[in-house]
């Protein structure tokens, strides 16, 4: 299903054109979609369709990198509020969302956490935590919502 969903996307980039410059499909998505995006612009290219030049990286940055001028075709964020802030700015058409991204946490071997102590062993002053940043990347956002829910305020906080 989110396979199509992207397959789309890219459709409708090439119903409006693509860049006259290299006739590629210049695509802008979020780091998360790395893997998905890899596959469906193989399987774009393989069904005869134009080549696909993708740029993976943190959705506001990306999002920051169109508003300075750098054309893309399609723009995959995995913050819904940076496509419509250049919907907003007649920059791109209105926002479709294809996909939804959940909070996951990763943890080193000789961290002891299950689900259930997942939130007592990241607030544990031994443990280092690492997350991505926040504004730049929704996944940062996401997990320092979370940690604002449970009243916890990290170092160095935006």
């Amino acid at each position: 299903m989110r396979s199509l969903a992207v397959l789309y996307a890219l459709a409708i980039a090439l119903c409006r054109g693509v860049s006259a410059q290299d006739n590629a499909v210049r695509v802008y998505a979020a780091g998360s979609l790395r893997g998905a995006m890899t596959e469906i612009a193989q399987a774009f290219t393989a069904a005869g369709r134009p080549a696909v030049m993708p740029t993976f990286g943190a959705s506001g940055l990306l999002r920051e990198r169109i508003e300075k001028g750098e054309g893309a075709d399609v723009f995959a964020s995995a913050d819904i509020g940076h496509a419509q802030t250049l919907a907003l700015a007649g920059r791109a058409s209105s926002p479709v969302v294809f996909a939804h991204n959940r909070l996951c946490a990763l943890v080193a071997p000789d961290v002891a956490a299950t689900s259930d102590t997942l939130l007592d062993r990241m607030l544990d002053p031994r443990v280092k935590l690492g997350t991505s940043a926040p504004k730049a990347d929704p996944s940062g956002d996401y997990a320092w919502q979370l940690f604002a829910r449970y009243g916890f305020t990290p170092v160095g906080s935006p």
